[in-house]
């Protein structure tokens, strides 16, 4: 059965939403480093703003381009133009007018290598002069703030990287926020379908600024204090080898500003990669009721087991909404340093 736990949040704009969804499987991935002894788990959405690293070439058009002919492939990121960094989409495509048809060096980022490119762009029906490839320069979402630490303000979110919805590829960081978020409508999950979270998210000001994007979720520190979510006490940190199958509990903001706590098993636990070190199923028939189960928007929903923070939420499997994968709260601890 949910239980209240709190109100807090503000709202104002119609976001995407940041919950990834797998048929199933998982690797592995191990370690366990120093950990906090406490942390406060949160539960509440927020808007999430992130800004990229360059620009990411996100789809190559059919046919010859020049974006084609000079080698450029779906997933690299653009990091430099004539020597100048880039720093968006719009400062990239004002470079390319100042340079118009005369060939222009290009250093890109792919799989972790640079590479060194040569672009002559070609002037387009519009009339300006393009290389023929979309490009992307940031994201902007509702997901879950996982813990707060209040002895230095650190926050984590998500359990998993934010990826660009068109090539799959964790976006590479530049800067971002988080912003004030409430709950208005939900999508309910159902076989076959992910549901997601439909809210409203703040523009007036940030709640907090995001250092990294990491395949285990998202981190940053908040301007001020927590208060804006009324939290509780915090709890402490289990080890891997804590979290255990067996009955848990997950908090989440599925309404309004309400974080409500709801029952949840974990099937199985063992380290493992992409934020799928737990198998859950939702077993609250409130949260059933309300959504299917585990929905887009949930990720980074805390998980709390024997009186201790195991992990967050990260995953819907697509078969069935009611089941899904959770991270260890270490995994994520690790990844934030």
């Amino acid at each position: 059965m949910a239980r209240r736990l709190l109100r807090g949040g503000a709202a104002l704009l119609l976001a995407l939403m940041l919950t990834a969804a797998v048929p199933a499987g998982a690797s592995d991935l191990s370690g366990a480093s120093a950990l906090p002894e406490k942390l406060v788990p949160v539960g509440h959405t927020v808007g999430i703003k992130l800004f990229s690293r360059g620009v990411l070439v996100v789809k190559l058009p059919d046919g010859q381009t020049p974006a084609r002919e000079c080698g450029l492939q779906t997933g690299d990121v653009i990091v430099k133009c004539g020597g100048i960094s880039v720093q968006s989409t719009e400062q990239f495509q004002q470079l390319l007018q100042e340079r118009r048809s005369a060939a222009t060096d290009l250093q890109v980022s792919r799989n972790g290598r640079q590479l060194e490119l040569s672009v002559s762009p070609e002037k387009n029906e519009q009339g300006t002069y393009s290389i023929g490839a979309w490009i992307r320069d940031s994201m902007a979402g509702i997901g879950t703030v996982t813990y707060y630490d209040p002895a230095t303000g650190a926050f984590g979110a998500l359990g998993h990287g934010i990826a660009d919805v068109d090539t799959a590829q964790l976006m590479p960081f530049s800067s971002g926020s988080i912003l004030p978020s409430t709950v208005k409508a939900v999508k309910k999950g159902e076989a076959g379908s992910a549901g997601e979270l439909r809210g409203d998210f703040d523009l007036s000001g940030d709640l907090g600024t995001l250092y990294a994007n990491t395949q285990s979720g998202v981190f940053g520190h908040l301007e001020a204090d927590a208060s804006c979510w009324d939290v509780g006490e915090a709890l402490p940190v289990a080890k891997s080898d804590e979290v255990v199958p067996g009955k848990a509990t997950i908090l989440s903001n599925v309404e309004g500003d309400e974080i409500c706590a709801y029952d949840i098993e974990i099937l199985s636990a063992g380290t493992s990669a992409d934020g799928r070190d737990m198998v859950l199923r939702v077993t609250d028939p409130e949260l059933i009721a309300a959504t299917g189960g585990i929905v887009q928007g949930m990720s980074g929903s805390p998980i709390l087991q024997n009186g201790k923070f195991a992990g967050a939420v990260t995953h819907v499997l697509l078969n069935d909404p009611t089941k899904g994968y959770g991270i260890f709260l270490e995994t994520m601890l690790k990844s934030a340093e």
